[in-house]
């Protein structure tokens, strides 16, 4: 999976993901980030209650946010995602929100580590989760 095939989820946003001001929360852009990686992972057959079944678990390890517009009430959004690296536990994704312009709003480089969900220590990513990012 490249930038060219990158992944892609949509997101409405609604009034509970804005502010005050009437544009999407700071913190919002994070969840949506969370959420395409999560359903990624689904699209390609991984589901994480099973893993955390199986004792591994991802957890956020670093974020490197660029916000460059604001979306706001209504929007229709796609979230971009692909993997940019990866190492024995850990996966370096890339994400961009785009608008229905193709505008770029907000881009992201997140780190996730693969851990044990009891003791939080790095573990190897399962093969099965690798092959599939990889491809």
């Amino acid at each position: 999976m490249t930038e060219d095939n990158a992944f892609e989820w949509p997101i409405t946003v609604y009034y509970e993901d804005t502010d005050v001001g009437g544009l999407v929360y700071h913190a919002n852009y994070i969840k949506f980030f969370e959420r395409a990686r999560t359903e990624l992972f689904r699209s390609l057959g991984v589901s994480l209650n099973d893993l955390f079944a199986d004792k591994v678990s991802f957890v956020v390890r670093r974020i490197e946010a660029d916000y460059l517009k604001g979306a706001k009430l209504d929007d229709q959004l796609i979230v971009r995602t692909w993997p940019q690296s990866w190492r024995r536990a850990s996966i370096e994704f890339c994400q961009v929100l785009v608008n229905t312009h193709g505008q770029t709003l907000c881009k992201a480089v997140i780190q996730v580590a693969c851990v044990h969900p009891d003791t939080l220590k790095p573990i190897k990513i399962p093969e099965n989760i690798m092959s599939e990012i990889t491809k």
